[in-house]
């Protein structure tokens, strides 16, 4: 799970996503294409928003995508297209690029494919985030169980 900084979107999808699978079998992580917040805790308001449904980010910290994340990972969701852009110019070989997907084209039901970014908005544009990215993410965990 990919975004910009690492504290908003993807420790949100990262924490919806590993709460919908087995961590016996599956190893879910995020990264930001930017190193501004490494080492920091996701925003609060993601925090707040995750706990208000069960799932707890806040042991979660932010650190920057790396070429070496192509080695270790089957799929990597990028929150939107700029920062699938930013990963692709990482990829050293077709192989690393098919590995790369815009995460709410996994979801025929959302028409906006980026993933809106909250940071400079309030509580609702969080909770949007999280609505979007736990219905995404549940088609995902189902296809990844099949």
């Amino acid at each position: 799970m990919v975004c910009l900084g690492n504290i908003c979107r993807s420790p949100l999808a990262h924490g919806i996503l590993e709460s919908k699978l087995s961590n016996d079998h599956f190893f879910v992580d995020s990264a930001g294409t930017a190193s501004y917040h490494i080492g920091e805790k996701p925003d609060h308001r993601s925090i707040t928003v995750a706990k208000s449904k069960g799932i707890d980010i806040s042991k979660q910290k932010a650190r920057q995508f790396i070429e070496a994340d192509f080695d270790r990972f089957d799929i990597i969701y990028a929150m939107d297209k700029s920062n699938y852009d930013n990963i692709l110019s990482l990829a050293q070989n077709e192989e690393d690029k098919r590995k790369v997907r815009l995460i709410l084209n996994e979801n025929p039901s959302i028409t906006n494919k980026a993933v809106p970014d909250p940071y400079w908005g309030n509580m609702s544009d969080f909770e949007y985030v999280f609505e979007i990215l736990d219905e995404t993410c549940e088609i995902i965990a189902k296809k990844l169980l099949i």
